[in-house]
């Protein structure tokens, strides 16, 4: 397989996803696909000069003197406004035309869980009768068959009725209607000047894992190993590489599959199908909250960004306090300076981007506290922001770059395409004593690629005999393996962190292309600790990849958001960000056997992450943003009205006077903007969240009745079965929590080793 893997990714990213579009075809007929189109026609509709209209039911129609108006909004407002003609252009655009279009929606309809995909077609039914209309939409014509200012006037009810069920339905057709708008309309890319791969793009060096291979066979095909490892992720990379350096046989298997940097970033399409869990975010069962979860080979640490911050002395005190000593010790320590040293974590060759120096200039400013955060980039300045998408250069040092190969240097092997269904136990004499793992393996195709469907290429049942099993799927993946496997312990998938979101986003009077440059290298952390114990909020930069910068931004109509993603190339995207005191846990869906996540953002948290929001807006002001969105339901943008503050030097011999007094954030009309978020804070059951970290539903205790696994990482109730990842996290870690997963996971596998290191002393005796 080394050949093929430096294929280029379009041999593994073709229209030919394995069988969800089918399935799809199947349950959704033609009329209900036509709704759905024309529901997302309308959120990003084309817009046309009256004399040119070309189709009078799918075009909103504004007068030339209309179009010149806002187009002199946009020339007053964006440095790199293009010319009129293309202004027009882009304003009568309809990607939603394109089969690109049509097949992306048919590909994320597909990926639904199956009770999402069912209310949605109750759904388009319903809105496709005359009775069913008149209720949901007050108009007796079926949507469909509606013009299309007809259609965005329904859309713009629905955002502000006020019985919930209507915001609640716009919500997910918003979020879509943007993320495919984003990604195929050619004409708000170029005017943007974005593409997904830089010019100057060059591959970092692949490896040769040499995964196993199997052939086709209709009996389990067998292996003996020493240590099997569940998962390629940040623990069980650092699990890998430290017991195959240890001298025993270790075997990592996932059910993800490598890709090289010759194949990354990918485009955000190919990303959600072959890197993400779930291949598209995954809902919390409330709808406030979408969580991205890396499922690829090397895990989050794949599709993670490079800050490594180690965890607080406050955190590493509570989980001390909770009986588990050994997070006060040096030799925790140790474990987290030897996974930063073996990565080369650093902040001493970050060079910041305009969002970062936002962060870190003003706070100067305000004389809050922030700094730069170290990158796990080994030295190298890596001015990159598609990392999300997988590191093309190879300069990020997660698992499937640094530490399993690493391992396999050491002797390990791998297994791709593994998906595990269940731990194996021999339970003679009531031990419960774990002695391997079974799934069903799926090959790539002839060509080395992932184009044809799972039913059309090899499969085979795998069992794995092994002394140690580790269980490394992750915070969404690892409760949901140890219950398919038997474990009865109620704690399984309890007490579930998700630390929270909650983004601001702020136009500036430049281009400044929030989405180049390191992702997150600067942190302000002055509300931090609000509570004393730890809880509070802390600011970062955001991805700005243009679907996740503009899939939430705040819809009056079609034409406002169109303009204001015409100055995407002006914005940037800043989250508040908090350590979570309140949890939540994971289950099994009914349907498929897939993450359901049961987690609302708790009052208490909500209110720390306000806090973090007003810091932001603050942030934003002071360095000179020009319009700011907070995204909370209810808040108009902030459009500043004054001059932006001139800056003098220390030496200016200008005298201050009473009309140029540059009073900051005390601005009048900016703190009266400020009193207002206060005021409306974060309660409304609309507002929206996101989570990139999963921590603590396999929790950490010294007892089996509060958590999972003992403070050896051991799986309560049973022998030989471990947990090494973020869910055994004793709650949630307050930073990034990759650091702290690989420390732990470092410390977990260090205890293994010296295990088999006993049991082979004893056995020799």
């Amino acid at each position: 397989m080394g050949e093929n893997r430096s294929r280029d990714l379009d041999a593994t990213t073709t229209t030919k996803y394995p069988g969800h579009i089918a399935d799809l075809r199947d349950s959704f007929g033609q009329q209900q696909w036509q709704t759905l189109l024309a529901l997302l026609d309308a959120i990003t509709p084309s817009i046309a000069v009256e004399s040119e209209v070309t189709d009078s039911k799918n075009q909103l129609r504004i007068t030339e003197t209309q179009c010149l108006e806002v187009y002199e909004h946009i020339k007053r407002n964006l440095r790199n406004a293009p010319n009129y003609e293309k202004f027009k252009a882009y304003l009568r655009s309809r990607p939603v035309s394109s089969p690109e279009y049509i097949q992306y929606t048919k590909r994320f309809v597909g990926h639904l869980p199956k009770s999402a995909q069912k209310e949605l077609s109750r759904l388009l039914t319903v809105l496709d009768t005359q009775l069913g209309s008149l209720l949901a939409t007050g108009y007796r014509l079926p949507l469909k068959d509606q013009p299309v200012h007809v259609r965005e006037a329904i859309f713009q009810s629905w955002s502000r009725a006020w019985l919930r069920i209507f915001p609640q339905m716009a919500s997910p057709f918003m979020i879509l209607g943007k993320l495919a708008f984003t990604q195929f309309d050619p004409l708000f890319r170029e005017l943007n000047d974005y593409t997904d791969f830089s010019n100057s793009y060059k591959p970092g060096p692949s490896f040769d894992y040499r995964f196993m291979q199997f052939t086709a066979g209709d009996k389990p095909a067998l292996l003996d190993v020493d240590v099997i490892i569940v998962g390629s992720g940040c623990g069980g990379g650092v699990c890998a590489k430290n017991l195959a350096e240890a001298g025993y046989d270790v075997l990592v298997v996932d059910k993800g599959y490598y890709f090289p940097p010759s194949q990354l970033p990918m485009t955000t399409e190919a990303a959600n199908e072959f890197l993400f869990e779930g291949h598209t975010p995954i809902q919390t069962d409330d709808r406030c909250m979408s969580i991205v979860s890396g499922s690829t080979w090397g895990g989050g640490g794949t599709i993670n960004w490079s800050v490594s911050l180690l965890p607080q002395g406050y955190v590493r005190q509570e989980w001390a306090d909770a009986g588990l000593d050994f997070f006060t010790t040096q030799e925790f320590q140790h474990c987290l300076d030897r996974v930063c040293s073996f990565m080369g974590v650093s902040d001493q060759h970050i060079r910041h981007n305009h969002g970062a120096q936002v962060i870190l200039e003003g706070a100067r400013k305000l004389g809050w506290h922030a700094k730069a955060c170290p990158q796990n980039t080994n030295g190298a300045e890596h001015y990159c922001g598609s990392c999300y998408h997988g590191c093309g250069t190879g300069e990020k040092q997660g698992p499937a770059v640094s530490w399993l190969p690493a391992a396999s240097r050491a002797g390990a092997r791998f297994i791709e395409g593994l998906e595990v269904s269940r731990i194996m136990f021999d339970k003679k004499r009531g031990s419960n004593n774990a002695v391997g793992i079974v799934g069903k393996w799926t090959s790539r195709d002839k060509d080395g690629g992932l184009s044809v469907p799972e039913s059309e290429r090899v499969q085979r049942t795998i069992r794995v005999k092994a002394k140690k099993v580790i269980v490394s799927c992750g915070s969404l993946q690892s409760p949901l393996l140890l219950t398919r496997s038997g474990l009865k312990n109620k704690q399984i998938g309890k007490n579930l962190y998700l630390h929270p979101t909650t983004s601001v986003r702020a136009t500036f009077d430049k281009d400044v292309k929030g989405w180049e440059g390191g992702i997150i290298t600067s942190i302000c952390t002055p509300f931090e600790n609000l509570d004393g114990k730890g809880h509070g909020a802390k600011i970062e930069t955001n991805i700005m990849l243009p679907y996740v910068l503009l899939y939430n931004h705040p819809y009056e109509n079609g034409l406002q958001w169109k303009l204001d993603a015409l100055r995407a190339r002006q914005m940037n995207n800043f989250i508040s960000i908090a350590h979570d005191r309140d949890t939540g846990y994971v289950y099994p869906d009914p349907d498929d056997g897939r993450p359901r996540i049961a987690y609302t953002t708790s009052a208490f948290d909500r209110g720390n992450l306000l806090t973090g929001v007003v810091g932001i807006v603050k942030l934003c002001y002071i360095q000179g943003a020009t319009e700011i969105w907070t995204g909370i339901p209810g808040i108009p943008s902030f459009k500043r009205t004054k001059p932006l503050p001139t800056t003098t030097g220390p030496d200016s011999s200008t005298s201050y006077d009473e009309t140029n007094f540059d009073q900051g954030i005390n601005d009048p009309e900016f703190s009266a903007w400020v009193k207002l978020i206060e005021k409306t804070g974060l309660s409304s059951p609309l507002a929206q969240f996101a989570c990139a970290h999963q921590m603590g539903s396999c929790r950490m205790s010294t007892k089996p009745q509060d958590g999972v696994v003992d403070p050896k990482g051991k799986v309560w109730g049973a022998q030989n079965l471990y947990v090494a990842d973020a869910s055994v996290f004793p709650s949630a870690s307050g930073v990034n929590p990759m650091i702290t997963n690989m420390g732990i996971a470092d410390y977990i596998s260090r205890g293994i080793a010296n295990e088999l290191k006993n049991s082979a002393s004893r056995a020799s005796l």
